[in-house]
C-alpha cells in the first residue's frame, strides 16, 4: 500500500513511520529542512531528530507529488491549518481513497470540528472516505515502537476497518467506532483540561487536585460531546479517558507543559515563544469556551483555562473560583 502523510511535525512523522510497515510512504512538509533531512539522513531534523526513520519513508514539499498514487492519505497538520491545506489538496484526491485526519482541534472562527472543516473544503464524493484517528499516543513513544492503542472513527464501518488494517502493526493497535463526534471532541477538549492539570502542578498542588481535575474534566467534555450527539461511552474509551489521562499526566505533553509554566508565573507569550511545536489546547480553549456558550453547556474548567489564557486571570484565582462554585450533585 502506498500512503501519503500531510504534515511533517512530530506526530505526522510518527504516523508515517507506522504506515511504512505496510508499504512506501511519502510525507509532505512545508519545511525544506525537514524534507531534505528525511530524504538525505532518514531523520526529521526538527522533531525527534535522534530517531532513525525507515528507508520506505520519503519526503517532498510538493503536495501534488505527495498525493500522486496514494491509496491512503493521512492528514496531520495543526487544526488551524486544516482548511487551507486540504482546500489545496482537494483537486489531487481520488474517490475511494481513505482520508484519515489525525489532527485534534476545533476551528476558532467557525467552531467546526475537523470533520466539518473537511466537508466544507472537499468534494461530496470524498466525504464517505473520511476517518479520524485519536487516542493516547505520544509521537516519541510511537516512533520508538512502544505499544500504543488508538481509535479510528468513521461514519462507514468499512472505511474504519480499512484504516484500522492499514495502521495496525505489532506495536500500534487500532480499534474502530462509528462515533466520529465523540472521538473528535474527546481528542480536542482533553488538551484544554491538560493545560489545567499543568497549572495545578505549576502551583504546587498535589495528586488529589490532579485526580479531581481529570474526573471533572471528563464530565464536562462528555456533557459537550453528548450535546453534539456523541455516545457517552466513547468518552470512557481511548479517545476520551485514555487520551485525557495521558495528556494530563505525561511529561511529554505540550499542553501540560504550557499549564505548568502558567502556574509558575510565566506569561503565555513567553511560553509560546520558547516552543517549536503546537500546543493545540491554547487555541482549542477559545473554541471550547465559545462552543460551550453556544450550546448552553456548563464547562467550568474550560472556562477558567480560557480566562487564564485570554483574560489575564491569575492561576491561583482560577483554582479558588473552581473550588468556590455552588455545591451540587456529582452526575451533572
Amino acid at each position: 500500500m502506498r500512503a501519503a502523510v500531510i504534515g511533517g511535525g512530530s506526530w505526522g512523522t510518527a504516523l508515517a513511520r507506522v504506515l511504512t510497515d505496510k508499504g512506501p510512504v511519502t510525507l509532505w512538509a512545508r519545511s525544506a529542512e525537514v524534507v531534505e533531512g528525511i530524504n538525505r539522513d532518514h531523520r526529521n531534523p526538527r522533531y525527534q531528530s535522534e530517531i532513525e526513520l525507515p528507508e520506505a519513508l520519503s519526503a517532498t514539499g510538493d503536495l501534488e507529488e505527495a498525493l500522486a498514487g496514494a491509496q491512503l492519505v493521512c492528514v496531520v497538520v495543526p487544526s488551524h491549518a486544516m482548511r487551507a491545506v486540504m482546500a489545496r489538496a482537494a483537486k489531487h484526491l481520488r474517490p475511494g481513497t481513505p482520508i484519515v485526519s489525525a489532527s485534534k482541534g476545533i476551528e476558532n472562527q467557525t467552531l467546526k470540528t475537523m470533520e466539518e472543516v473537511l466537508t466544507d473544503v472537499l468534494p461530496r464524493a470524498l466525504w464517505a472516505e473520511l476517518a479520524f484517528l485519536s487516542g493516547p499516543s505520544f509521537a516519541r513513544e510511537t516512533l520508538l515502537e512502544m505499544a500504543t492503542a488508538v481509535t479510528v472513527a468513521a461514519r462507514f464501518h468499512g472505511v474504519a476497518q480499512a484504516v484500522q488494517a492499514a495502521f495496525s502493526t505489532h506495536y500500534f493497535r487500532c480499534y474502530t467506532t462509528e462515533d466520529v463526534t465523540g472521538v473528535e471532541l474527546g481528542g480536542a477538549l482533553k488538551n484544554v483540561v491538560a493545560i489545567a492539570s499543568g497549572v495545578a502542578h505549576g502551583l504546587g498542588l498535589g495528586h488529589n487536585s490532579r485526580a479531581g481535575l481529570l474526573t471533572r474534566g471528563l464530565a464536562e467534555i462528555s456533557r459537550l460531546a453528548v450535546a453534539r450527539g456523541a455516545n457517552p461511552l466513547t468518552l470512557s474509551g481511548l479517545a476520551g479517558m485514555g487520551d485525557l489521562v495521558l495528556t494530563c499526566t505525561g511529561d511529554l505533553s505540550r499542553n501540560r507543559q504550557v499549564g505548568v509554566k502558567l502556574g509558575q508565573g510565566m506569561s503565555l507569550d513567553e511560553i509560546l515563544s520558547g516552543m517549536n511545536q503546537v500546543a493545540e489546547g491554547v487555541r482549542t480553549a477559545r473554541s471550547a469556551y465559545n462552543l460551550a456558550q453556544r450550546e448552553g453547556v456548563e464547562m467550568p474548567i474550560a472556562t477558567e483555562v480560557y480566562r487564564l489564557l485570554y483574560e489575564g486571570k491569575s492561576p491561583a484565582q482560577g483554582v479558588a473560583d473552581l473550588m468556590g462554585r455552588d455545591l451540587k450533585r456529582e452526575r451533572v
